[in-house]
């Protein structure tokens, strides 16, 4: 019985409340507000619909992850006829900001210019995940036979 109430305590210290971070929300979590806040407002049925279209899942497991949003206190939520209506309780800008803050206190010992040294560094975005620039549209492609030989001719070198 003991053991019974610890996990009931637990359970019930982890739901008090809304999360101190953005980064804290899995990532369907985050997934379902990301719909939900060009949104407005809407239904489990209208977040469903939006994340279908991209990767399937189950009605229920929409529905729990916004039963989750609200009790963390990320969502509010209200009764419209038999259905509820989500809306979101801070804006994207909101979520971002909290999210950088976040970054800045646990990497960056709170400074924002440590932060901006580092991305300056990396010319703004770390190279995994910059994306190629695109050919130049002036620039005639040299032909592929002429590469070849090219790169022939410079292993014979």
């Amino acid at each position: 019985m003991e053991m019974n109430n610890s996990l009931i305590r637990a359970g019930q210290s982890r739901a008090a409340g809304p999360r101190h971070s953005i980064l804290d929300l899995a990532p369907l979590e985050l997934e379902c507000l990301s719909v939900l806040w060009p949104m407005g407002e809407g239904t489990v049925r209208d977040i469903h619909r939006v994340l279908a279209a991209s990767r399937p899942r189950a009605y229920t497991t929409v529905m729990t992850i916004m039963d989750r949003l609200e009790q963390k206190g990320i969502v509010a939520r209200r009764k419209v006829g038999k259905a509820f209506r989500y809306q979101a309780r801070l804006s994207a800008e909101e979520a971002r900001l909290k999210a950088v803050e976040k970054i800045v206190e646990g990497f960056f010992d709170g400074s924002p210019a440590a932060l901006a040294a580092h991305l300056s560094s990396l010319g703004g975005i770390a190279p995994e995940f910059r994306v190629p620039a695109p050919a130049a549209v002036d620039a005639p492609a040299a032909p592929v036979a002429e590469l070849q030989t090219q790169n022939l001719d410079e292993t014979l070198l």
